[in-house]
């Protein structure tokens, strides 16, 4: 356990929480730039050009002007300095491509939560992540990054059409914003730490 440093005694006292988070989503939704946006340091990013064979196995509708892609994972973190807990949070970002879906295995190991970003102009690539997450039964997050020019759906009417149930927080959010970005990580914590307390409570979901 790390502690958390400073001119403030008390403070320096104060454990400090070290919680891992996952951005995922399907490709080209914004979670590379989640974690720039939100990242205290430049993030680790593993982005690489779109090729013209990889143009013709992915699905490009809604994102042609995109020219890179995650083929690993973005990494990055945000320090909490200030009471009641002081606490780093790690953003690890997801490849979105189902050919890589086998590092979302490795990248969750440890997760206390995720964030499942959504598109409304290809919002069906937002369930293999909900039924990812449901199935390992991590707390998650649907944050619909609205992009210029997308219709603005409801959160009520996103969670009807992903099928979540009212336990899992639904937001609309922009990830190029530090502000809006920051939101979303807070209820995400927020959530997890109400999971965990509501597990080892023995209260019922």
């Amino acid at each position: 356990m790390a502690y958390a440093h400073g001119s403030n005694p008390e403070r320096a006292a104060l454990p400090l929480a070290e919680l891992k988070i996952v951005v995922a989503g399907g490709f080209g939704v914004g979670k590379t730039t989640l974690v720039t946006t939100l990242s205290e340091r430049p993030p680790l990013l593993t982005e690489e050009v779109l090729t013209d064979t990889g143009r013709s196995v992915d699905d490009l509708t809604g994102v042609a002007t995109k020219t890179t892609t995650t083929v690993a994972m973005d990494f990055g973190r945000i320090t909490f300095p200030d009471p009641p807990q002081p606490m780093i949070l790690f953003l690890f970002g997801t490849p979105g491509q189902e050919r890589f879906w086998f590092a979302w295995s490795d990248l969750s190991y440890g997760a206390v939560g995720a964030v499942v970003l959504a598109d409304t102009r290809r919002l069906e690539d937002s369930f293999a992540a909900v039924s990812y997450f449901e199935q390992r039964k991590t707390p998650f997050v649907v944050a619909v990054n609205h992009f210029d020019g997308s219709h603005h759906y409801t959160p009520a009417e996103v969670r009807c059409a992903l099928e979540v149930g009212p336990d899992v927080p639904v937001l609309t959010c922009d990830v190029r914003q530090h502000a809006s970005a920051m939101t979303v990580v807070i209820h995400l914590v927020e959530h997890s730490l109400h999971h965990h307390r509501r597990l080892t409570s023995g209260a019922r979901p």
